[in-house]
C-alpha cells in the first residue's frame, strides 16, 4: 500500500454516492433531529475456493477508517473546521492503518440488473472469478450503517475453483479502485475472524460463522 503523501480535510455537503439530510421528528412527545446520508444498497459475496479450501476476500484502503486513526493520533485536525478551508496534516500516518479486510462487494446502482447479476460482476471485477448467476446462493439481507445510512446489503455465497479464475481481479482501475485479493485458509478462518490485529468488517466475521454452521459440516472429512 502506497504512502499517503498529502492529507487535507474539508466538510462535504454533496457527493456522487451520498446525499446528506436532516430529519426532524417527534418521539414520545419529544422533538428530535437526526442527520443521515442516503446512499445505494449493496451486495456482498462470501467466496470459497474449493480447489484450495480457502476463502477469497479483499483488502483495500478505506479513507473513513484511516481518518478515525488520524483523529486518534492527531485530534487537532478535526478542530476549527468550516466549509471554506482545508485542515492539513503535515506528517500523515502510514496508509496501512486504513486498510481493511472485506468481503467482495459492490453498490446496487444498475436498475437493469438483478442483485445476482451485480454480485457476479463484482466477483469478476474484484477477484477475477467468473461465477454463473445460477451458482450463487443467497444467504440473507440486513441493514448496514443503521445510525448513518440505513442501507440494505444482500449477502451471497459462491463456490469457485482455480479453473474459474480468468483474471487477477483488483477492481476497475479506471474508477480508481485499488484492491488486493487475499486468501484465508479454511483451517485458519475462525482464528482470523476474531484476531483484532487484522482490521475487518463485520460481514467477514458473520459470513465465516455462517459457513461453519451451514457448509463446513457437509465438507468431505479429511
Amino acid at each position: 500500500m502506497e504512502a499517503i503523501e498529502e492529507l487535507a480535510l474539508k466538510p462535504c455537503t454533496s457527493s456522487l454516492y451520498l446525499r446528506p439530510f436532516r430529519l426532524c421528528y417527534r418521539q414520545n412527545g419529544t422533538k428530535k433531529f437526526w442527520d443521515f446520508m442516503r446512499t445505494h444498497d449493496s451486495v456482498s459475496i462470501l467466496i470459497f475456493n474449493t480447489s484450495r479450501q480457502c476463502f477469497v476476500v479483499v483488502k483495500q484502503f478505506r479513507p473513513a477508517v484511516y481518518m478515525c486513526e488520524v483523529e486518534r493520533h492527531h485530534p487537532q485536525v478535526f478542530q476549527n473546521q468550516d466549509k471554506e478551508t482545508f485542515s492539513r496534516l503535515e506528517d500523515p500516518i502510514p496508509a496501512v492503518v486504513g486498510v481493511t479486510y472485506e468481503l467482495c462487494a459492490g453498490i446496487v446502482d444498475k436498475p437493469d440488473l438483478s442483485l445476482e447479476e451485480i454480485a457476479c460482476a463484482e466477483v469478476l471485477e474484484e477477484c477475477g472469478y467468473r461465477v454463473p448467476v445460477t451458482d450463487l446462493r443467497r444467504i440473507t439481507s440486513y441493514r448496514s450503517g443503521v445510525g448513518v445510512t440505513g442501507s440494505r446489503q444482500t449477502l451471497f455465497y459462491a463456490e469457485v475453483t482455480d479453473q474459474m479464475r480468468t483474471s487477477e481481479g483488483g477492481g476497475q482501475a479506471e474508477e480508481g479502485e485499488l484492491i488486493e485479493v487475499v486468501e484465508i485458509p479454511l483451517e485458519d478462518s475462525m482464528k482470523f475472524a476474531y484476531d483484532e490485529t487484522f482490521p475487518k468488517t463485520m460481514g467477514v466475521i458473520f459470513s465465516f460463522l455462517w459457513f461453519q454452521n451451514n457448509i463446513a459440516p457437509k465438507l468431505p472429512k479429511k
